[in-house]
């Protein structure tokens, strides 16, 4: 059986991506293509901790403008979270996983309140723990409820997984000639205002030293791999050379 070189690990998935080629909602066809995904490094016995978005309900951000104040809208957006994390939760145990889902949020009938002594103790046995309704207040992203996260329960690695493979100086999606950075440490990021995550997670690593792996969650094999140690994506660690 083949060693990972992480033992703990925080999977950050965008609610986004739950849509496929939707225009919202949830496509059961990205559900279990993750979670087959996370099966893999699961049977290799790498302990998941999982935060995932809400963009594919509620932006609280971009729907300001509808005449929901910022607050209210941030709160939706959290309810969001619950929602995605109850379907991979569903999905992931019809793929044979164990898991909890904790939220910032107290709403007993449907999922634990995130005790961090408590989430640790699920990895430690094995279950995958899904980390809902962000950090539970406004004002911050799922991004940052990622990193958070991935510190208190001392995470080796934040991997992030989205439709691209890694960072670029540009979007490339809407640019075929922006340029990959297979390696990046933090300062890079901050200066060059890469968009890799929101500035508080970025700070919050780069004080913690806790590495980010930003690769595309949809090409087979891609999480095993990354968690095998081959270059995927893009790494941003604090001892990469500076592009600057």
């Amino acid at each position: 059986m083949a060693t990972p070189k992480y033992k703990r690990i925080l999977l950050k998935l965008s609610g986004e991506a739950l849509m496929g080629d939707q225009d919202y909602g949830i496509d059961p066809k990205v559900l279990r293509q993750y979670a087959a995904e996370i099966k893999q490094i699961h049977d290799l016995g790498v302990q998941v901790g999982i935060v995932i978005g809400g963009g594919n309900i509620y932006r609280g951000i971009e729907n300001s403008s509808d005449g929901v104040d910022k607050v209210t809208g941030d709160h939706m957006g959290m309810l969001a979270t619950v929602i995605n994390a109850l379907a991979l939760q569903n999905t992931l145990e019809h793929h044979g996983m164990y898991t909890r889902c904790q939220t910032a949020i107290d709403m007993a009938r449907i999922a634990e309140p995130y005790i961090r002594r408590k989430a640790v103790r699920h990895l430690e046995k094995n279950r995958i723990v899904i980390f809902a309704a962000g950090t539970g207040n406004p004002y911050f992203t799922t991004d940052t409820a990622a990193v958070l996260r991935g510190i208190e329960i001392e995470a080796g690695i934040i991997i992030k997984g989205t439709r691209v493979d890694g960072i670029y100086d540009s979007d490339p999606e809407k640019n075929p000639n922006a340029k990959h950075h297979p390696l990046l440490n933090y300062d890079d990021v901050f200066k060059k205002n890469l968009k890799v995550m929101d500035m508080t997670a970025i700070t919050l690593c780069k004080e913690n030293k806790l590495p980010i792996a930003v690769f595309n969650m949809n090409i087979k094999d891609n999480l095993l791999n990354l968690v095998l140690g081959q270059n995927i994506g893009t790494t941003v660690t604090e001892s990469a050379p500076s592009l600057l």
